[in-house]
């Protein structure tokens, strides 16, 4: 998918995700309720220019999954590549807004260590500020 010349370089909404960049955090929002083998790879190419276009000065990732209630193997590959790059970038990935379904998920394929937990907006906030 390529950006259109209207796109605002810090912000992009689509039908399967919303990404917004204000340095040095960068947000990624999944609409949801499912990420799957079909909506995973159009999730990917949606943030990867704004991921470049972070690149070093990005600090902070953040997985918003507030609106998933499912994901395949291939939304958990996701949830790694995103925390890989983040981290090739030097940056911490925080996910948020992820249901006890999903937690429990994340827990029993050990993705949830990649990432640090913030299970409401006050920790939030505070990994945003570490």
């Amino acid at each position: 998918m390529s950006e259109s010349p209207t796109q605002a370089a810090n912000h992009k909404k689509t039908s399967l995700v919303e990404v917004k960049w204000a340095e040095p955090f960068l947000t990624i929002r999944p609409a949801g309720p499912q990420i799957g083998q079909r909506e995973s790879p159009i999730i990917t190419d949606e943030v990867t220019p704004f991921l470049k276009q972070a690149g070093k000065s990005l600090k902070v990732l953040v997985l918003d999954l507030t609106d998933v209630t499912f994901m395949s193997s291939m939304g958990l590959g996701m949830c790694i590549a995103f925390r890989n790059q983040a981290n090739n970038l030097g940056a911490k990935a925080v996910l948020y807004g992820a249901s006890a379904e999903l937690l429990k998920l994340l827990a029993m394929m050990k993705i949830e260590k990649l990432y640090q937990i913030a299970k409401s907006e006050d920790e939030l906030k505070s990994a945003l500020q570490a």
